[in-house]
């Protein structure tokens, strides 16, 4: 057998990043002596005709190309074939003259068979790691073993794959993208697994280590060697194949957090605006959205175990993304309890998921009260001192999205009421975030802001947030209202404790403060009462002013 390594003159697209750059290497693949050789090879249209000296008598149909061959030069090396010639010969009888077969499923196609021709009639193949693994599954297809000849192409195209695999950071994996067009075949001749196993055990060497076989190191520069250098590379691989690799990585014991933060990679490459880089697929529409919910549930189910090997954020967009694309019920709730355990180390700008749609908002915050409320569900079966944690962490969050205009009341009310009230020390955070709320949506109603303000109570309010809470006319009246009744109920109460430490001693004369601090309290909740009773009166009179005015214009408009 001989093999003559060279290089070609075309290069491949090669990402930002990526160590796949530099020309691939090429293997010349000389047959053994062939019964029949063949003078030249010619394309008419989708014929290919083998000129020799004997009249082909074999007509192989691949898709829709016809090659016209010769039985002896391709029987003898092709067990698969030479069935098939038999097979036909006996249908026909032994004056049926040519024969014409068909093989349609062949791996590769006409252009592997292609190759197959030029091996079986004498002339050399140029092999290279974008054709070699079709090559290989198209002569184990065929069956052309070293049994029928000595040297045959299943061994010699082998030979070249072990050697391109190992020897070579870019051809294992121009080889692992040329198995998309064989898969079924490449999986089955291990090919997939022995490529995974090869970028696995590079990936936990330095890159430094295996170098210099490349034709261009460009991206190792002095300094630049880091443990995520392998992740731009890897990101470029089918969900299938990054799956194989994943685990092969994992069986390698490399680090939990760089195999996470390389399926994020990976995600954010693939994803984008929820759809998935699968443009060249030509699936209809039912197949495609399967595709992709497997696509999610896969990269769920390979996470990491350890705690901290992925991010919260990173894990409420797969939620989020699992949500959209139905995923398994059971995924989805594994996925939802494993960041509810992770929220006590979270901050609010990690549960900042974005929205696309142009009719949604920034951020996500359904996906957020799921996870929140599954997490009560847990701390409250097991009470636990750290869920003020998680209520401060919420009143954070509601201080960031609180400014979006199209946030709706139920989500933001949603989220207030997603932690019970003793997971908040005080209010003073929850104010601020409804004050935030209310001045982004001054179109409110009354009853509206009612509603928005209704988790807020005033004796949870530091004294600070009070004083500003009586003049905020942001706030509903109601609640203002409420504010400053409680407010005089107050200072009636801390009146009778100062009078009542100063006269201890005279029992009269202390009942008679009392009556007298207490008159005067009672009277100014009345005054107040009736100055709101007066208010509302008033905005009776102004709304039925306002529906009188409407009805008129719409007359005029008539008319």
């Amino acid at each position: 057998m001989k093999f003559k390594m060279s290089c070609r003159d075309d290069d491949d697209a090669i990402s930002h990043g990526s160590m796949l750059g530099g020309k691939p290497n090429r293997c010349v693949i000389y047959p053994p002596n062939s019964s029949i050789v063949a003078e030249a090879l010619e394309i008419r249209n989708k014929d290919w005709i083998v000129r020799t000296k004997v009249s082909s008598d074999l007509i192989v149909q691949v898709g829709d190309f016809s090659f016209h061959l010769h039985k002896l030069a391709m029987v003898s090396k092709s067990g698969y074939l030479n069935r098939l010639v038999f097979a036909k010969r006996s249908e026909q009888g032994e004056n049926g003259g040519g024969l014409k077969i068909v093989v349609d499923d062949i791996p590769g196609g006409s252009k592997s068979f292609e190759l197959v021709v030029i091996f079986c009639y004498g002339m050399k193949i140029d092999a290279t790691p974008t054709n070699i693994a079709p090559l290989c599954c198209a002569a184990n297809f065929l069956e052309m073993s070293d049994d029928l000849h000595r040297g045959n192409l299943i061994s010699r195209s082998e030979a070249f794959l072990s050697c391109a695999i190992f020897s070579s950071w870019k051809d294992t994996f121009q080889i692992l993208k040329s198995c998309e067009l064989v898969s079924p075949w490449a999986k089955e001749l291990l090919i997939v697994k022995r490529c995974s196993d090869a970028i696995a055990w590079k990936a936990l060497l330095e890159p430094k280590a295996f170098a210099f076989r490349e034709d261009s190191n460009e991206y190792l520069k002095a300094g630049e060697a880091t443990h995520n250098w392998w992740f731009q590379d890897v990101s470029t691989l089918r969900i299938d194949h990054f799956i194989q690799v994943i685990e092969s990585i994992k069986r390698r014991g490399m680090k939990s957090e760089l195999v996470g933060s390389c399926i994020a990679h990976w995600t954010a490459k693939w994803f984008s605006r929820i759809a998935f880089g699968f443009d060249n697929l030509t699936l209809p529409k039912h197949l495609t959205q399967k595709l992709q919910r497997i696509t999610v549930e896969s990269l769920i189910n390979m996470l990491p175990a350890e705690k901290n090997s992925v991010s919260c954020n990173f894990l409420l967009h797969l939620l989020k993304l699992g949500l959209v694309m139905q995923i398994n019920p059971e995924i989805s709730s594994k996925l939802e309890t494993r960041i509810a355990s992770m929220l006590e180390q979270c901050s609010a700008q990690d549960l900042l998921v974005k929205n696309y749609g142009d009719k949604d908002t920034t951020y996500d915050v359904r996906v957020v009260i799921r996870v929140v409320k599954t997490y009560v569900l847990f701390a409250l079966k097991n009470p636990t001192p750290r869920l003020c944690i998680v209520g401060k962490l919420m009143d954070d969050y509601l201080t960031l999205i609180a400014w979006e205009t199209k946030l709706a009341i139920n989500d933001f009310t949603s989220l207030v009421d997603a932690v019970p009230k003793n997971a908040r020390s005080c209010d003073d955070n929850l104010y601020r975030a409804t004050d935030m709320y209310l001045k982004a949506h001054p179109s409110l109603t009354e009853d509206e802001k009612t509603s928005v303000c209704k988790a807020m109570e005033y004796h949870r309010l530091s004294q600070d947030a009070r004083q500003h809470a009586k003049k905020n006319d942001r706030l509903p009246l109601k609640i203002v209202t409420e504010f400053m009744l409680l407010e005089q109920v107050k200072m009636a109460r801390s009146m009778l404790a100062i009078e009542s430490n100063n006269q201890r001693t005279k029992t009269q004369t202390t009942i008679k403060v009392l009556n007298k601090v207490l008159i005067t309290p009672q009277k100014e909740i009345k005054m107040i009462r009736k100055e709101v009773e007066n208010m509302k009166m008033q905005l009776n009179q102004l709304q039925m002013c306002k529906i009188k005015l409407q009805k008129q214009v719409q007359r005029s408009y008539i008319k």
